[in-house]
């Protein structure tokens, strides 16, 4: 069990959210509205695999994805160390978010299958700050 507080579910979703609508504005301005929009297009496909890719990325390099910095939210690793998670871990644990269930099943900690996965948790920015020994403003 982590020693710190994880990030809620509320905030969590939400960062999902602005993810969810960074990636199909991505998708919807490389492809155009028309092919976004059209029956049987693959386009929503593309979002899945922009959201996993830009997500994935970002978390190994910045400490989490678009929507989390958004949302003042980092994935940390699991045994407190506030450095970002490696490209596999954070690649692993965004194909498992795709996936949906894993996230839905978590312990009482708050980390979900895909956290255990990786390794990983989210939290605040504020625990993310005291963590690295940075001050909390």
């Amino acid at each position: 069990m982590t020693t710190f507080e994880t990030a809620t579910w509320g905030r969590r979703m939400l960062a999902l959210l602005v993810d969810w609508f960074a990636s199909t504005l991505v998708v919807v301005l490389v492809v155009g509205l028309d092919a976004y929009s059209r029956t049987g297009s693959p386009a929503p496909f593309y979002v899945l695999g922009v959201f996993v890719v830009e997500s994935a990325l970002l978390t190994a390099t910045v400490g989490g994805s678009f929507g989390q910095v958004a949302t003042r939210l980092r994935v940390v690793r699991a045994n407190g160390d506030p450095r970002p998670v490696d490209v596999p871990r954070a690649l692993l644990r965004q194909v498992l978010i795709a996936l949906v269930i894993p996230p839905l099943v978590y312990r009482p900690d708050g980390r979900g299958l895909h956290d255990l996965a990786a390794a990983s948790a989210t939290v605040t920015l504020q625990t993310y700050r005291a963590l690295s020994g940075r001050s909390v403003s």
